[in-house]
């Protein structure tokens, strides 16, 4: 069977990035106009990337917005999956109605 990773929140790699770089969530911030706050939920994984959050981190970090944008629906895939997935096999498609 084949081993299953769990897939991290987009957020998490963020903190990464910015630790890695020396640069504070408040500087960047202020840097990207991402209110400090929602920096905060994101980075932590308690917030979700919009689209609007994923342009401001690509211009800011020189990455681009649809990278972000996959991470976090990957994101948000593999959670209802692991928490609704067997609910949503149930579901019988109609066309086999």
């Amino acid at each position: 069977m084949a081993k299953k990773f769990k897939v991290r929140h987009p957020g998490n790699r963020l903190a990464e990035i910015l630790g890695e770089m020396g640069v504070s969530q408040y500087r960047f911030s202020r840097v990207s106009g991402i209110n400090a706050t929602l920096l905060c939920g994101i980075c932590k994984g308690k917030r979700s990337i919009t689209a609007e959050s994923a342009m401001r981190i690509a211009h800011t970090l020189g990455t681009d917005a649809q990278s972000w944008v996959n991470a976090q629906a990957k994101y948000d895939f593999a959670q209802i999956e692991e928490k609704k997935g067997a609910e949503i096999d149930e579901i019988i498609p109609l066309c086999v109605v």
